[in-house]
């Protein structure tokens, strides 16, 4: 039963996951202090989570992100794309809307 609610429970965070890093990534952040400013506002994610995720959002045009240094080492940092801020606003529409009947049933 706890494999159960542990496989329910990362199915029920996957999408939550998607409008977190892109509503975080408003304001431009490189991997870990995008890890960390989550982690801050309560929500915990692996980087063996969030990495592939941000990949994943940037080849879909989402983010747009660029190599600099900061602290003598080079960092990836990124920021929503256009498509990314169009995205944003139209899933937090459905998210809120979804939230909303969800809490009316439960």
């Amino acid at each position: 039963m706890n494999d159960l609610f542990e496989n329910l429970r990362l199915e029920l965070r996957r999408g939550s996951l998607v409008v977190a890093v892109l509503a975080q990534l408003r304001r431009e952040h490189y991997g870990y202090q995008l890890r960390t400013a989550l982690a801050a506002l309560g929500l915990e994610i692996d980087e063996n989570t969030l990495y592939p995720l941000v990949r994943r959002l940037e080849t879909q045009g989402l983010l747009q992100s660029e190599w600099r240094e900061e602290d003598k080492r080079q960092k990836r940092f990124y920021k929503l794309s256009p498509e990314g801020e169009q995205m944003l606003a139209r899933l937090s529409v459905e998210l809120r809307s979804l939230n909303s009947s969800l809490e009316k049933i439960l």
